[in-house]
């Protein structure tokens, strides 16, 4: 009988995740060890290794299925001796809807289950579901950076980033990767996916566990002519090497009094993701965003990524660039360009709106724009303002907005106290007064360490239930 292949659980909470890519087909031979496919979480991208030998029978889940559950038979591997007619004795193949369906077994009606009900494979639903889904929505207005009537492609921000970096390597071979897994294993969310093979090792370097070190070497290249991207497994380590990024990178240009510049992107995943707990779930946008001396993007969707990207890799000064592993694995529309590069310190309305304006950043515009949708099943015209780029701030851009809809709420996935809403609404207070028909108002997550329980995640995570009844205060 054929092997049976089935969804792996890659943690311990995993319950279902997208097939992103077979990395083997029909009649392929495999051994012990050798990658068959990528699987995706809301989590990271894993390499899903083959356990036995034999030869691939019939793949039952086509790439690039959502929610499919752990146990789901997704291939059938052939012994030796055993053909492809065998295989067409296994269970009919399954894709789309039918892929989030768990394997079913005939069961008569007068027996009991074979499995008690507490190990039937359930949805749990977690805050950062909430902004995962929320992430589906696209700008409503378009962008003026994209001349009109140029061809859109669907992208994910995981392939913008990647396509912007191999571009900027083509155009200028001063420009590195280096981080931990980024060569070889191609990334640990696969955004260096295929580099190594079109770069070689000295372009595109695996470096040990020491964030202190890697981004030491990193800046060190930087004031010596090159221009490296150092890319964290999360953030949330780059507090090992917050000494080099602002000691050292953030301080170049005024102590050496313009003499000497930095040119390095520091990269990486921030933010909250689904039930990763306290210590990997932070927001370091307003840490960064409160040092001269750096530049801090954080983008929406892929266009921006891509864009903003290819411009921090061609900037004089440091850059730090904050992805949201939600977001890798969204697709959203980029204009096919071959040269598309968006400024930096503009930001972007993605709906516009007379009643309010919601003012967020990150993978909080997603929320912004469900939250708009409700608001306009009430009456309330929202116009949602995307800042992108935290460090400098598009003061001006917010300002209008303002002066448009004379009400404001910041909604912002992080902390209230000390943040990005906080400098906001100073911004208001201080240049747009005579503009304000009410108080200007933030909503935020919940002011403690994020809970790794689901339901108590849910309960501390922003969302746009939040936002929508903030606006109601002011509206």
């Amino acid at each position: 009988m054929p092997i049976e292949i089935k969804m792996p659980a890659l943690s311990p909470t995993m319950e279902e995740g997208t097939l992103a890519k077979w990395l083997v087909k029909e009649g392929d031979t495999v051994k012990s060890g050798d990658i068959m496919a990528e699987i995706e979480t809301d989590k990271a991208t894993m390499e899903f290794e083959a356990v036995d030998e034999g030869t691939i029978g019939k793949i039952m889940i086509a790439e690039g299925s959502d929610n499919v559950k752990v146990g789901t038979v997704i291939a059938t591997l052939l012994e030796e001796g055993e053909s492809a007619d065998t295989a067409a004795a296994a269970p009919a193949e399954r894709s789309g809807e039918g892929a989030n369906a768990a394997p079913k077994e005939e069961q008569p009606a007068d027996k009991a289950p074979n499995a008690p009900e507490s190990t039937v494979p359930h949805k749990v639903e977690t805050g950062a579901r909430q902004l995962y889904d929320a992430a589906k929505h696209d700008a409503e207005v378009s962008d003026p950076a994209i001349p009109e009537g140029t061809e859109m492609v669907k992208i994910t921000l995981r392939e913008a980033l990647r396509d912007a970096m191999a571009e900027e390597m083509r155009k200028d071979d001063r420009v590195f990767v280096m981080g931990e897994e980024v060569a070889e294993y191609q990334g640990a969310y696969k955004v260096t996916q295929g580099l190594l093979d079109e770069f070689g090792p000295a372009r595109v370097i695996d470096t040990p566990i020491t964030e202190y070190g890697f981004a030491g070497v990193g800046t060190g290249a930087a004031m010596g002519g090159l221009r490296p991207i150092v890319e964290f497994m999360t953030f949330n380590f780059a507090m090992q090497a917050i000494d080099h990024i602002i000691n050292s990178a953030a301080k170049t240009n005024y102590m050496s009094g313009g003499q000497m510049r930095c040119p390095i992107v520091f990269r990486g995943p921030n933010g909250a993701a689904s039930r990763v707990g306290a210590q990997h779930s932070q927001n370091y946008g307003p840490w960064y965003a409160s040092v001269p001396g750096l530049i801090v993007i954080a983008p929406y969707d892929a266009a921006d990524a891509k864009g903003l990207m290819k411009a921090a890799i061609r900037t004089e000064d440091p850059v730090v660039f904050l992805e949201n592993e939600l977001l890798y694995g969204r697709t959203f529309e980029i204009p096919a360009l071959d040269d598309y590069v968006l400024p930096i310190g503009k930001a972007r309305t993605m709906r516009e709106g007379k009643d309010v304006t919601i003012v967020s950043y990150s993978i909080g515009v997603g929320l912004a724009l469900e939250a708009a949708e409700k608001l306009a099943e009430e009456g309330i015209d929202a116009e949602v303002i995307d800042l992108r780029t935290l460090r400098p701030l598009d003061k001006a851009a917010v300002l209008k907005s303002l002066k448009k809809t004379n009400r404001l709420v910041v909604a912002e996935e992080g902390w209230a106290t000390c943040s990005i809403a906080s400098e906001i609404v100073a911004i208001c207070m201080e240049e747009g007064f005579d503009d304000l028909d009410a108080p200007v108002l933030r909503v935020a997550n919940e002011d403690v360490p994020l809970p790794y329980a689901a339901n108590l995640e849910k309960l501390a995570l922003l969302s746009s239930a939040k936002i929508v009844d903030t606006v109601k205060k002011i509206v």
